[in-house]
């Protein structure tokens, strides 16, 4: 698991009502292949692990994803971000929900290369926003950037 402790799990926060099955990694792998753009695939993130409000994805630094100086680029970091945190919603959900991310605030804290951890939690979810944040790291669990989305619900 990188750069999340175990003690992290599950995932603080509100909680999903009880009657919704709880989402595997697969499920929402599935739903990433599924409902995402084609150049999200080409970010190549992996689910890893599922809690009620929150999942980890990861995402390998390929020199597609670096910028000079081969470090990942800051729109992967916001990406994958964003990407995570509307497969947040879908975990605290209990099933997929196309979402529109109406705000996203990324702050970039270091350079990373090699293997980048997200580790992605609904804040609050209402009937009609949800707000997320996203913790992304490197292989040695230093912070690499963070994020906080606001998240427009269908319906």
């Amino acid at each position: 698991m990188i750069g999340i402790k175990p003690r992290d799990f599950p995932f603080p926060g509100p909680r999903r009502p009880p009657s919704l099955s709880p989402m595997t990694p697969d499920d929402l792998q599935a739903a990433l292949a599924e409902y995402f753009a084609p150049w999200i695939h080409d970010l190549g993130m992996t689910v890893t692990e599922v809690g009620p409000d929150g999942a980890v994805t990861t995402m390998e630094v390929t020199p597609a994803l670096s910028r000079v100086g081969g470090i990942v680029c800051g729109q992967a970091l916001a990406a994958m971000a964003d990407t995570s945190m509307v497969l947040a919603l879908a975990a605290h959900r209990g099933e997929f929900v196309a979402a529109a991310t109406t705000n996203l605030d990324t702050q970039f804290l270091r350079p990373g290369t090699g293997l980048i951890a997200c580790r992605a939690t609904i804040v609050r979810a209402g009937r009609s926003v949800a707000f997320a944040r996203a913790e992304m790291s490197g292989a040695d669990g230093r912070p690499v950037a963070q994020a906080t989305a606001t998240m427009l619900l269908p319906g």
